[in-house]
């Protein structure tokens, strides 16, 4: 897009657009040649042209002018949309990038940190070969009238006392802990 950047001077607003629009230009920027605190409002007949034009301060002119890259006090501003888009988008990208390796990170850490404690936290057990020289015995439940029974494996919930089925002890001693599922007292020492 062409456009031209024009000193307000002796002509009119609507006369300066004209010209510009005569030479070819696809717009306008009329600066002004003072330096005041408001701007005055341009007016003119719109007939006839067909180009944006707009009015600006006479520091934003000076600007424009000093960022003239051209030839013969042309002025190439390049619409800097492509580029914005283009950085908002890779820094969108490596801000995700970002996020999904710190919280990637605590994740494994805490991952890591629960399978070295959880292998420390882990109850004591009895070896098997231990738990198989243990004494077993055949129980008999002393029933009351009415055939209730006292206590329940606290395992499976039959009924025994503080007693229980080998199939249901020899696993909880040997994974779960050292301990009486009842009393709590430590199977080895009595304690």
């Amino acid at each position: 897009m062409a456009f031209v950047l024009i000193a307000r001077g002796n002509c009119s607003f609507e006369g300066k657009v004209r010209a510009a629009q005569r030479a070819g230009f696809d717009a306008a920027l009329v600066h002004d040649d003072e330096d005041k605190a408001s701007l005055y409002s341009m007016v003119g007949d719109p007939e006839g042209i067909h180009i944006p034009a707009v009015f600006v301060s006479k520091m934003a002119g000076e600007t424009l002018k000093k960022f003239a890259r051209g030839e013969d006090g042309e002025c190439c501003i390049n619409s800097s949309m492509d580029e914005t888009a283009g950085t908002v988008l890779v820094m969108s990208f490596i801000s995700l990038v970002v996020i999904i390796s710190v919280v990637a990170s605590f994740l494994f850490a805490r991952n890591c940190r629960l399978l070295r404690h959880g292998v420390d936290n882990r109850p004591p057990y009895i070896k098997k070969h231990v738990v198989e020289k243990l004494p077993s015995v055949v129980y008999k439940a002393p029933c009351s009238s009415g055939n209730n029974c006292e206590e329940a494996c606290a395992i499976c919930l039959e009924d025994y006392d503080n007693e229980f089925h080998v199939e249901c002890i020899d696993p909880w001693l040997t994974q779960w802990g050292t301990f009486c599922p009842v009393c709590k007292l430590e199977v080895l020492t009595g304690e």
